[in-house]
């Protein structure tokens, strides 16, 4: 398993500068679909797996195997939650979902109602 790690090569830097590092990490297939599901609080693997409608029982394991290693989730009695710095995580990335509600109606006329779709 290999993960963006700051300091080395990422997508975006050469560096790695972390920033980049999290961005790519984040930019992962899935990865911010999990996370955003987990947001609700703790799920069992299958569970996660419908909340994530179309993604594999292969590429939901090799996430979650990626997001635990990165710390941002952890399995517990209940199943599958964000830790202490996933949950921060959600938080920080909450404006960006407002900031793109905004950017997606008025660049592209994209509406609340068609968000639910």
């Amino acid at each position: 398993m290999s993960i963006p790690c700051p300091g080395k090569p990422v997508r975006g830097s050469k560096s790695g500068i972390p920033i980049m590092a999290l961005f790519d990490f984040l930019g992962r297939n899935w990865a911010m679909g999990i996370i955003w599901n987990l947001q609700k609080g703790p799920t069992t693997f299958r569970e996660l797996q419908e909340r994530c409608e179309s993604i594999s029982p292969s590429i939901l394991n090799s996430r979650i195997k990626e997001l635990r290693a990165a710390d941002i989730i952890e399995r517990t009695l209940d199943g599958y939650q964000l830790t202490i710095r996933g949950k921060e995580l959600m938080e920080l990335l909450r404006p960006f979902g407002e900031w793109s509600r905004i950017w997606s109606k008025e660049v592209f006329n994209f509406s609340k109602t068609q968000e639910k779709k």
